[in-house]
């Protein structure tokens, strides 16, 4: 476990701007910094970062945390490693003290992968550079495909032996488990290096390979691509199959669908010039970079998936994806068109020279060249596809029927309403068909989509009803943040009740001031949580959930910590959910800097006193907020009155409308005082 002090070194040295520029293009905007949420999609950014607070915040999907929590949530990693990923980061050292058995064991499987790929990125690169075999079959490989050395190490390109298994023992000799080497495929756990046999026997995965690490956004390797370098043939003289690339197997860092080769050394070149190449293969990417063109990546070979289409999106909404001018490569670059539009990217499409790739053109090509190519034979996708399909249907009229189908059906991902329009208006143009014919049919599919997002809503609703009612909240005991942490609630449209609202507001002053001093008292000074809390006691008022209950009891345990601050005390809390909490609070501030006070001086005449902000007003904000609170309580005891009252006419119990009717006055007064006193002050938010 990492001891406080380092934890506060830490929390100290990690600016939360910095954190998050390493995965997200911010802008600044006022005090803040704005860039599009890497955690839901978007296209207008409302992922809010804080320098002064040290806080994230997304306003469209909720998310929100401070610099430690955000690296968990992106990396999807453990409290303790996203603390080490940040010491690193800010060259703090971290001793740490002995786990727990159960908390080694969680700690211990993703790390170990990590260390277990590391160590084989390494293995591979000693073998290409320093064996005969390496030097004579990869390296001459990469340097007969025009690779440079340079290139070649900064890719930490590498090599596997033809014979034996020696990764295996070279992974066994330096002491990693079978656990980690060996994959799983019922628990994801182990990086499959290492393959094992029905009969129990153990391989390399990767022979006779030239070796491609691949690398997570924030540069660790949780991968490899093999690719194969000559045929092998039995000993019949037949040619034995082998597949062109072998990769590691899925796992709990890696699933091939949520990475782009190149991204980690793409992405600051991908932010600086606003607009991304997409290739399909390794070499594609090492070519056009070693050419001068870094802003490239490649999806590996495989169909591209959402997840590494909103990868690039958190860099830029401008892509050009590049193919060969076969027919596999225009087929190839349909496929993803809608994915693309419907993310709101600005999307071309390059077709190079029939016989060429983006690997072969790079070399024949300097950057300059190579991107007036581009710019010179770039067609929009849409266009392309219109067209394409349009020589391909011919004068068939069922083929042409298909593709206005298809092409409308890519036209309604696009989600900007004056963008569609020009789409539409080009297609008929060019597909000679009724321009409102096609609005007509663009309407009908964006409906259809809109009517599943209400039913999907309506389910996600339900869903938190039924949270709600069954209110699980941790208990005090809940382990230290880690990647399984509960988080709060993120559920599009939650509504609070008006005693939900007026609580949180006060348990928003808590955590944000809770121990300034809020009234002179004899001796000293009370403190604005331990105003409100007695308050709300003294009024027999108790919290409308466990969890702020946690926060109160959290406050009065705690209050008198040296150097206790409750906004940091809550922001870094050990249980995630309070932690979620309190940034939540701290990012949605309760604005009061329209807040005025009423002084009648005479009687036509009202003088009124802007206050400034909340801080300098804490008193008339404190009595504000609990009058509010006390107001709806007082409400809802009335109407639960009404209700009984009714219920006892209607069931002939006079004894109990008696009962009820002498204790109705008593709460209407008390209301009628507080509505005079809330008259005295006007707030508007």
């Amino acid at each position: 476990m990492i001891p406080r002090e380092t934890l506060d070194r830490v929390f100290a040295a990690a600016k939360i701007e910095e954190v998050v520029s390493d995965y997200v293009t911010l802008k600044r905007r006022g005090a803040n910094m704005i860039g599009l949420c890497p955690f839901h999609n978007e296209k207008t950014g409302s992922f809010t970062v804080s320098p002064s607070k040290g806080i994230y915040k997304c306003f469209g999907c909720g998310k929100s945390g401070h610099a430690i929590g955000f690296v968990m949530e992106i990396e999807q990693c453990g409290f303790s490693d996203a603390v080490k990923q940040l010491a690193k980061k800010y060259h703090i050292e971290i001793e740490e003290r002995e786990l727990t058995k159960e908390e080694q064991q969680r700690e211990d499987d993703r790390e170990s992968m990590f260390v277990v790929n590391d160590f084989a990125n390494k293995w591979f690169q000693d073998q290409l550079w320093n064996t005969p075999e390496g030097q004579s079959i990869g390296l001459s490989y990469f340097r007969e495909r025009g690779v440079r050395e340079d290139i070649i190490r900064k890719f930490e390109l590498g090599f596997a032996p033809e014979k034996g298994n020696p990764l295996a023992a070279a992974l066994k000799k330096q002491g990693f488990v079978d656990k980690y080497t060996i994959n799983n495929v019922d628990t994801k756990i182990g990086t499959g290096l290492v393959g094992q046999s029905e009969d129990g026997r153990t391989y390399d995965r990767f022979r006779d390979r030239v070796i491609f690490p691949i690398h997570t956004v924030s540069g660790k390797t949780v991968a490899f691509a093999g690719r194969i370098l000559r045929k092998k043939y039995d000993k019949d003289g037949k040619e034995i199959p082998q597949g062109k690339y072998v990769n590691s197997p899925d796992s709990i860092i890696y699933s091939k669908t949520n990475e782009l080769y190149g991204l980690f050394r793409a992405k600051q070149a991908i932010s600086k010039n606003d607009l991304c190449y997409l290739v399909e293969g390794q070499m594609d990417v090492i070519s056009m970079y070693q050419a001068g063109i870094e802003n490239v990546v490649a999806s590996g070979g495989t169909a591209l998936t959402k997840p590494q289409i909103r990868l690039i999106r958190r860099f830029t909404p401008n892509i050009t994806v590049l193919y060969d001018g076969d027919a596999a490569g225009i087929h190839a670059a349909l496929r993803g068109i809608d994915m693309f539009l419907e993310e709101g990217f600005n999307v071309k499409v390059v077709l190079l020279p029939d016989g060429e790739d983006p690997d072969s053109f790079a070399k024949s090509h300097n950057a300059s060249d190579f991107i007036a190519y581009i710019e010179s034979h770039q067609t929009d996708f849409i266009r392309f596809k219109a067209k394409l399909l349009s020589e391909e249907a011919g004068r068939d009229p069922q083929k042409r029927a298909g593709l206005i189908k298809d092409v409308v059906e890519s036209i309604a991902q696009i989600p900007d309403a004056i963008t569609r329009q020009v789409y539409i208006k080009d297609c008929a143009d060019q597909l000679h068909i009724q321009e409102q014919l096609l609005m007509r049919e663009v309407r009908r599919i964006r409906q259809d989509k809109a009517a599943e997002r209400e039913k999907e809503r309506k389910s996600l609703e339900r869903q938190r009803e039924l949270t709600e009612a069954a209110e699980q909240v941790p208990s005090t005991d809940q382990p230290a943040l880690n990647a399984d942490a509960p988080q709060l609630p993120q559920v599009p449209g939650k509504r609070l009740t008006k005693f939900e609202e007026n609580y949180r507001n006060l348990l928003q002053l808590i955590i944000r001031y809770g121990e300034k001093d809020a009234y002179p008292v004899e001796g000293g000074y009370v403190s604005v949580g331990d105003y409100i809390i007695s308050t709300l006691e003294a009024d027999c008022i108790e919290a409308p959930n466990a969890l702020y209950r946690k926060v109160v009891d959290e406050f009065l345990a705690h209050k008198n910590d040296t150097n206790f601050k409750a906004d940091t005390f809550f922001k870094f809390h050990p249980d995630a959910v309070i932690s979620a909490l309190a940034v939540d609070l701290i990012a949605d501030k309760y604005q009061l800097s329209r807040m005025y006070a009423k002084q009648n001086i005479s009687e036509n005449v009202t003088h009124q006193v802007k206050l400034k902000t909340d801080e300098d007003n804490l008193p008339e904000l404190l009595a504000r907020l609990l009058l509010e609170l006390k107001l709806t309580v007082i409400n809802e005891r009335i109407d639960n009155l009404e209700r009984l009252l009714k219920e006892a006419q209607e069931s002939g119990n006079d004894e109990l409308m008696r009962e009820l009717l002498i204790s109705q006055p008593q709460l209407l007064d008390v209301r009628n005082q507080i509505c005079k006193q809330l008259g005295n002050r006007i707030i508007t938010i």
